[in-house]
């Protein structure tokens, strides 16, 4: 019997044996009701209380674990470590909400779209002659740094020649190659040169352009062999509104030739041979915009009542006045361009006929 309790009745065990066996402690450490039979492990398992008070330690039970108030503690909290990162699973998914739009995020202006940059188309009149490679190549050289230009080169020639030709295929910039020749009668010293070269560009210019709708952006000018020009001048030519006029070194016996320029206009030139011209410019010193070139299809160079000297002026007239003209570097007191010609070369020791071995094209 426990201590301190009543003698428990005897039991008939399985093998009908009466008298001691004591019913088996349950999973708490508690024996089973009064009256009720339970099934037994192989040999006596006595319950005690233990020291205290009677019900107040814990309960044994013979041949198994010690149960009690500890263990059951230790029991639960077990399981509620186990169970914990489930629930908080549970939670989360449970607040989440599938329909919630993201927050929103500030809207990003798109920078704004560059206009694209105007095109410059360069007409450039050029004949057979010793330094004619040497000319058209520094003159390569600049163009190919200059966005958007298109080069119209002219031969003075009945048909394209095989240097031209394949200069034009190796500049690396885009070029049309062009060709008309001079009338032997225009040939003679003191007669304008370089017209119908000229007019030929325009032609193909007009006609390059006439079926497109205006307005057509784009600016034009005449770009000599024998000039040298600074990378400025095109972006100041750029935005040539309808004829733009600026200074040109080296011309006209002088260190530089320019339009007089007051309060934003023209009034008058600066210039070392026949300041009454009605534009006393150098073809190097204007450009023209291509919707006036399309505006305008009968203005072209003149060959007839022509002067020399006088072309600029002639052709200037057909397209616009003195008080249009729209001054640029910087009210025409920067020198952007310079007439420098190179130095014709001394070959008095070229022999008569080739010696060489190697043809070497110059």
């Amino acid at each position: 019997p426990c201590p301190g309790s009543a003698p428990a009745p005897a039991l008939t065990s399985p093998r009908g044996q009466a008298g001691g066996d004591r019913p088996p402690c349950d999973r708490w450490g508690r024996p089973p009701p009064p009256g009720r039979d339970a099934l037994r492990a192989p040999g006596p398992q006595p319950c005690s209380h233990g020291e205290g008070s009677p019900g107040g330690g814990r309960w044994c039970c013979e041949g198994g674990a010690l149960l009690g108030g500890g263990t059951m503690k230790s029991l639960l909290l077990s399981r509620f470590l186990l169970l914990l990162p489930w629930g908080l699973i549970v939670i989360l998914l449970l607040d989440t909400d599938s329909s919630r739009a993201p927050p929103a995020r500030p809207l990003q202006q798109a920078a704004p779209r560059r206009p694209a940059l105007p095109p410059i188309y360069a007409i450039t009149p050029t004949y057979s002659r010793p330094v004619q490679k040497a000319e058209l190549t520094r003159l390569a050289n600049t163009f190919r740094q200059v966005a958007r230009l298109h080069w119209v080169l002219v031969e003075d020639a009945a048909r394209r020649s095989e240097l031209v030709s394949r200069f034009v295929a190796r500049a690396g910039l885009p070029c049309t190659h062009l060709h008309v020749p001079t009338p032997r009668r225009y040939k003679r010293p003191g007669l304008p040169r370089a017209t119908e070269q000229r007019n030929a560009g325009l032609a193909w210019l007009r006609q390059r352009h006439q079926q497109l709708p205006p307005p057509q952006p784009g600016v034009l000018f005449f770009a000599d062999d024998d000039n040298t020009y600074s990378l400025e001048l095109f972006e100041e030519m750029r935005t040539t509104r309808k004829v733009s006029v600026w200074p040109v070194g080296l011309v006209g016996g002088r260190r530089y030739e320019r339009p007089v320029v007051e309060n934003g206009k023209v009034v008058g030139w600066y210039t070392g041979w026949r300041a009454d011209r009605p534009f006393a410019i150098d073809m190097a010193g204007f450009a023209v915009s291509l919707q006036v070139i399309l505006s305008n299809p009968k203005a072209v160079f003149k060959r007839r009542g022509s002067q020399p000297g006088m072309q600029e002026s002639d052709f200037l007239k057909q397209i616009t006045t003195v008080e249009e003209l729209e001054p640029k570097a910087d009210n025409c007191t920067k020198v952007l361009v310079w007439h420098t010609r190179t130095e014709k070369v001394n070959l008095g020791n070229e022999p008569k006929y080739h010696l060489d071995a190697v043809k070497i094209e110059i």
